[in-house]
């Protein structure tokens, strides 16, 4: 049975393939059929159709092959092969005595035009042939106009243009569900990579501020103790100790932000969760400790209203990368402002200090050669959020990093950010 069924889908699909041949065993299927209703008399004898009564004529045997053969060019030019069957037909049932059912070669032409063409042509086609062989029958037919041979004719020629629209309307059916099944999957597809292209764009934002803050606070406190090592040991101890304190803690972060690609239920993944605003004061503590002075102005009401986890890594993040930027930037003596403020639906954070702004604007912020990505970390990570971003250098000296980020994410393109 198994190897009935592997043989019957290898000759179809073989057949499928060569089209050809497929025409030309069903013309020689419909020759066969034709020649032997040839034989048959339906009013042979009282008790219905007899077989033997009658011959076919020299003339019927060629218009009957000429129909069947053209057949066998029905996909290629199935209106011209209608036309030449009908022809065919007209001529067998004006000079055929007795006529042979040639009209069945007309029959499949017809089939062949519905299930190709588009349903308004299968009407006009099938009307006009059904109209056309029917009226010839009546008028040149042997019988009577009324005969059961001139009926069968109309209702053939009708059910070859139903079959044939069935056909055309069920193949157009399984192509639009096989479009619509490859759209969906392309869809998918590019969802996946979407997704994938933010992940991989987040995890770089995290390890960027993650690195350039640690980064720049090593630098700052090795700085200082190779300064002060000779003259004053115990403060170059001190700077020692906050280097090994910022190294460990970008340890820690690192590990955190790397163990996110690890697969899910693996036990030695990260539990711990993201940083937050609920540890910005251990933040502004590293900054402090590497000669930086911070202010903070954040109303205690705000710690009793913890912002959402998406706005709250935001937001910390933010501060992160604006204060580093003062220190690789703003100079000596600089000193920065910080404010964490909820405002309605919305949480608005704003950094500023009052070092060089021009600097800040050229290597820390624009991703040119040489360049930094803080700032655009900073627009990425605002419009993920749909909030806007407003960085630039401030009137007097110093700079303003401010952003507005919404508890929800508004949708459209237009995220107001300016520089």
């Amino acid at each position: 049975m198994t190897a009935l069924g592997t043989g019957f889908t290898r000759s179809r699909c073989w057949l499928r393939a060569h089209p050809l041949a497929l025409d030309a065993a069903l013309a020689l299927g419909v020759l066969v059929t034709i020649v032997i209703g040839s034989f048959a008399d339906p009013h042979g004898g009282p008790n219905g159709p007899t077989f033997g009564t009658r011959t076919p004529g020299l003339r019927s045997i060629v218009l009957m092959v000429l129909g069947s053969a053209a057949l066998v060019f029905r996909r290629r030019r199935p209106m011209a092969v209608l036309a030449f069957t009908g022809v065919v037909t007209v001529a067998e049932l004006v000079a055929g005595d007795p006529p042979a059912p040639v009209a069945m070669s007309a029959v499949i032409a017809l089939y062949t035009v519905a299930s190709r063409t588009d349903r308004p042509t299968t009407w006009r086609v099938g009307l006009l042939t059904m109209t056309g062989l029917t009226a010839a029958a009546m008028c040149f037919g042997s019988g009577p106009w009324y005969s059961q041979e001139n009926l069968g004719i109309f209702a053939w020629t009708g059910i070859g243009a139903t079959a044939g629209d069935a056909v055309r309307s069920r193949r157009a059916f399984v192509d639009a569900i096989r479009e619509r099944a490859e759209r969906a999957e392309r869809t998918r597809e590019e969802e996946a990579r979407r997704r994938v292209a933010e992940e991989r764009l987040r995890i770089a934002r995290d390890l960027h501020d993650v690195v350039a803050h640690h980064i720049a606070l090593v630098n700052v406190q090795a700085g200082v103790a190779a300064h002060v090592m000779d003259k004053r040991p115990d403060q170059a101890k001190e700077a020692l100790a906050h280097v090994r304190e910022a190294s460990r803690s970008a340890l820690n972060e690192l590990r955190a932000t790397v163990g996110l690609l690890r697969q899910s239920g693996d036990p030695e993944a990260p539990t711990e969760p993201a940083p937050g605003l609920g540890v910005l004061d251990e933040l502004l503590d590293t900054f402090r400790h590497a000669g930086l002075p911070v202010e903070v102005a954040r109303p205690d009401k705000e710690v009793a209203a913890p912002l959402p986890a998406a706005v709250d890594l935001a937001a910390y993040r933010i501060i992160q990368e604006a204060l580093t930027n003062v220190q690789k930037h703003a100079g000596a003596h600089a000193k920065a402002e910080v404010s964490v403020v909820r405002v309605g639906s919305s949480a608005e954070v704003t950094v500023i200090d009052n070092g060089g702004g021009t600097e800040r604007t050229q290597s820390a912020g624009d991703g040119s050669e040489g360049g930094g990505h803080g700032l655009i970390g900073m627009r990425e990570r605002v419009s993920a959020l749909g909030g806007t971003l407003t960085t630039g250098p401030r009137y007097g000296g110093g700079f303003r990093v401010h952003a507005i980020l919404p508890f929800t994410a508004r949708t459209g393109d237009d995220t107001g950010e300016t520089a």
